[in-house]
């Protein structure tokens, strides 16, 4: 009997706690759908953006575009809300401005790593870059790799405290080898000039470099092998998971149709890269 009375007992905790959870949770799930509502009423989102093409752009007659902001613009348009209204931040203040709830959304190439992931939940991705050498026309070298640049003294240019100068260093290249660049204009120069066997930078960035200079004697090496691809989400406050799904639904059925790839391809971003990956994959701590 003692026995019966003490399951009776645990089962009244479990279905206590059981209730405790689902009161919980509905809550939570109701207060997210009324920010879709609340989006859906006031006929906008507002976005944190950086003004940095391709990314995130502002044109002189102040209208917002960019890829992340226009694939942004098009999801909240299929989700009843009719546009977008950003607001220019610095990196460093998106997830504060957003936790604080200046913004609805962060739509502005914000790459996701584990420390973000940890503060904003992210859509699946948007969009992706991987690193790239601008070399001389025909790779005399032969590079594909940061490690190559350890062989035979090599030089790589690199911004400095950069990503590129971190992944240099750390595939073996001597710090000798590795010059850091004031600027992109810089490196192409030294690149020109040969005073550095390659100048590295992320795809986007270095495609931009080749356009301006429109220099048949340079080539683009990307994506550099065994360096990581990187992405960006849109970016939402914890608590607004139910807003995120239904964000993920529309950028999914986008990205199938084809109609994502036609909004981001013309800013020189690669759609396959975006679905080659996903938010769990970007946002696990590194091993």
């Amino acid at each position: 009997m003692g026995a019966m009375k003490k399951i009776a007992i645990f089962t009244g905790i479990g279905a206590l706690a059981l209730g405790a959870a689902v009161a919980v949770s509905v809550p939570s799930s109701a207060q997210d759908n009324a920010k879709l509502e609340q989006l859906k009423a006031q006929g906008f989102a507002r976005v944190a953006i950086a003004n940095e093409p391709p990314y995130t752009a502002v044109g002189a007659d102040g209208k917002v575009s960019g890829a992340a902001p226009d694939v942004a613009r098009e999801v909240f348009k299929r989700l009843g809300v009719p546009d977008i209204v950003a607001s220019i931040s610095e990196y460093g203040a998106m997830i504060p401005g957003l936790q604080a709830g200046r913004h609805d959304v962060v739509t502005a190439g914000l790459f996701m790593k584990p420390e973000r992931c940890a503060a904003v939940v992210y859509s699946e991705p948007v969009l992706c870059d991987a690193e790239a050498l601008l070399v001389k026309k025909g790779n005399p070298k032969g590079f594909k790799s940061y490690a190559d640049f350890a062989k035979d003294g090599a030089t790589v240019g690199a911004p400095g405290g950069g990503t590129e100068e971190k992944l240099a260093l750390d595939a073996g290249v001597p710090r000798a080898q590795v010059i850091v660049v004031p600027d992109g204009q810089s490196g192409l120069k030294m690149v020109q000039d040969g005073r550095i066997d390659a100048y590295s930078l992320p795809v986007l960035s270095i495609n931009d470099l080749m356009k301006k200079a429109a220099d048949e004697n340079l080539e683009v090496i990307a994506p550099v092998e065994g360096a990581p691809v990187y992405c960006d989400g849109a970016a939402f406050k914890k608590g607004d998971e139910a807003l995120r799904d239904a964000f993920n639904v529309e950028l999914a059925k986008m990205k199938e149709s084809g109609e994502f790839a036609k909004i981001i391809e013309p800013y020189g971003f690669s759609a396959a890269a975006a679905m080659s990956t996903t938010t769990a994959k970007l946002c696990a701590p590194a091993q």
